[in-house]
């Protein structure tokens, strides 16, 4: 619960400092002794909040330069409002952050970042299909999903949320990837994706 009323900013920043995409090893980001330790899916939420500030899309996607940056989730939402809260009142280039929830992926137009549910494990495959070609940041923490084709799968290990980065589809995608985000990835164990 203390998550959902720190400050996105500054809680963002802790978390990706305790995983490196701000080249800061783990033990030197300690969070508030009194504060219940996030959960992965409060960690990943704030994830989805700050891919919009490592990955570029093209000029095009976007209708004027204060169109929004839209994050879709799509299937059952884990996120519990931690996504929203991660979101609120923030901007990357001056671009508000929205978040929409889909049933479908027929409801991705005009997203940036998709988070494909666990929920959606059996459509995996169509709707990365449909998404083929298009400028949208597929995300999720299906097993494999970096090996089928999505772009940033999330990783749970020694209790930490990592990334597993398949560059290439994103590439594919007309999206462009810092370094710092790609040097965050962790590596592959044999047979992982």
């Amino acid at each position: 619960m203390g998550l959902v009323r720190a400050r996105a900013p500054a809680l963002a920043a802790a978390l990706l400092m305790a995983v490196g995409v701000l080249g800061v090893r783990p033990a030197q980001a300690r969070s508030d002794p009194g504060r219940a330790a996030p959960t992965a899916q409060q960690v990943e939420a704030v994830f989805l909040f700050y891919f919009t500030q490592f990955v570029a899309w093209p000029a095009a996607d976007f209708a004027d330069p204060h169109s929004p940056i839209v994050i879709g989730v799509l299937g059952d939402d884990p996120f519990d409002g931690a996504l929203d809260q991660a979101v609120a009142g923030e901007q990357v280039n001056g671009r508000p952050i929205v978040v929409r929830r889909l049933q479908s992926v027929a409801d991705a137009t005009g997203c940036h970042v998709l988070y494909i549910s666990a929920s959606e494990a059996a459509r995996l495959p169509r709707i990365l299909s449909t998404l083929k070609g298009r400028n949208v940041l597929t995300v999720s923490d299906l097993a494999h999903f970096a090996q089928t084709g999505g772009m940033i799968r999330f990783v749970l290990i020694d209790q930490h949320v990592r990334l597993r980065i398949n560059a290439q589809a994103a590439r594919a995608a007309g999206l462009t990837l810092s370094s710092k985000l790609l040097s965050a990835a962790a590596p592959a164990a044999a047979g992982e994706d």
